[in-house]
């Protein structure tokens, strides 16, 4: 394969590949999934072929989607499909049969659209539900999955195969999207994508890319639920706010070692200027009602966070961790709500609140504990830091634990 090829195919599977299943599954129902994603499949491995001898085409996106149609159609003559198995699939209720397979840019936008929905079915697992958004919404491999869940790659396969089983069987139609499909399961949807994007913003690996191939995944299927006025809502609009103030510091978060970078360490000048507009833009949207969500608070506590110039910052991000601790309570939020505690009242104030939590098996708690004590008494911080890390599963945490206490040492001994 020439040079060019083989760079621009990996990138033209990860942008198509899901618009091309989801189109094709729209064509022959859920419950031939594989059939569409075989075509696909072998759509990229013909390009594969000709493109490494003939060169890339003048519109290689164009040659995709010409292809893929193309196979649609030699497959349901070649099976005899039309009238044996997907017929009645392919019929819609006022009984017009559609027979080619259309891969205009709005029946792309819809099919993924409503792809999204059929993925977050709430028969599904929390889990089985955000791997299928990554290998059906997203294009990633078994291996990319695994790899983002630490997880063996058999381990997945068999999520996987759960989760397709309970999709092939689920009547729900992705032909058109209607507002009771979308009241039904837009909040499930909504959480999907938030916790696809913590897979990638809090991730336990230190694989850079995979990281931000998430999170940019969810920003992308998050702007299509915008893009629709059924889907439009206040809510994915916070969503999608805090997703651009998260992301924008993406790059300020890991070290050249795949170290995390604690905020107050981040170099301020690699934070996307754009992605922090852009947030402000949605943040504007999802605040034109009076409808508060949990996406709402946390998008306003990331929006204080990209706003360091102003001097009662920690106040307001502290008010409103204490709504948020209070509309939906979880051990990370009462971690961070603790962190903003001590910010505005000091570190002593903030041990107490602390260890009133006893997270004693979460290894955020003891770092919080570790970073508190560092001031006050640095072996005990040194001693909170090392259960941190006998409990952190991240090697890109334990780097950066690693650091604090040699720091520490440092620090302890030049003042001997």
């Amino acid at each position: 394969m020439n040079t060019q090829s083989n760079t621009l195919l990996p990138h033209l599977f990860r942008s198509e590949y899901a618009k091309m299943t989801a189109v094709l599954c729209r064509h022959f129902g859920l419950q031939h999934m594989e059939i569409a994603e075989d075509i696909v499949s072998e759509t990229f491995l013909k390009a594969t072929e000709v493109w490494g001898i003939n060169g890339t085409p003048e519109n290689p996106v164009a040659w995709l989607y010409t292809v893929a149609k193309n196979r649609a159609k030699d497959y349901l003559k070649r099976q005899h499909l039309f009238d044996t198995r997907i017929k009645s699939a392919l019929t819609t209720p006022e009984g017009y049969t559609e027979t080619e397979v259309d891969f205009g840019p709005k029946t792309i936008t819809d099919s993924q659209l409503a792809m999204i929905f059929a993925v977050c079915n709430p028969a599904n697992s929390r889990e089985a539900q955000i791997c299928l958004a990554l290998q059906i919404l997203c294009g990633f491999s078994v291996e990319e999955i695994a790899n983002a869940f630490l997880s063996k790659t058999e381990t997945i396969k068999k999520r996987l195969l759960r989760a397709r089983a309970v999709l092939r069987e689920d009547n729900f139609q992705i032909r058109e999207l209607h507002a009771a499909a979308i009241s039904s399961r837009l909040e499930v949807v909504l959480k999907t994508l938030y916790l696809l994007f913590n897979e990638g913003y809090f991730s336990k690996t230190n694989n850079h890319l995979i990281r931000k191939d998430l999170c940019s995944e969810a920003i992308r299927l998050t702007l299509l639920l915008t893009e629709n006025p059924l889907t439009n809502t206040r809510a994915a609009n916070a969503l999608l706010a805090l997703m651009c103030f998260q992301s924008s510091r993406l790059d300020a978060r890991a070290g050249l070692e795949g170290e995390t970078i604690l905020f107050e360490q981040q170099d301020k000048n690699l934070w996307s200027k754009e992605l922090i507009e852009k947030g402000n833009y949605y943040l504007v949207n999802a605040c034109s009602g009076n409808e508060l969500s949990k996406y709402h608070l946390e998008a306003g506590i990331a929006y204080w966070h990209t706003t360091p110039t102003d001097t009662r910052k920690w106040e307001h991000i502290l008010q409103l961790y204490n709504q948020l601790i209070v509309m939906t309570y979880s051990p990370a939020t009462a971690l961070n709500r603790t962190f903003a505690f001590a910010k505005v009242y000091g570190a002593e104030a903030g041990i107490k609140e602390a260890l009133a939590l006893q997270l004693t098996d979460s290894d955020d708690y003891y770092a919080l504990l570790g970073y508190l004590f560092t001031g006050i008494d640095p072996e005990k911080a040194i001693g909170y830091y090392g259960q941190a890390i006998t409990l952190t599963k991240s090697a890109a945490q334990k780097k950066t634990l690693e650091k604090e206490i040699a720091r520490l040492r440092e620090k302890k001994n030049g003042a001997i």
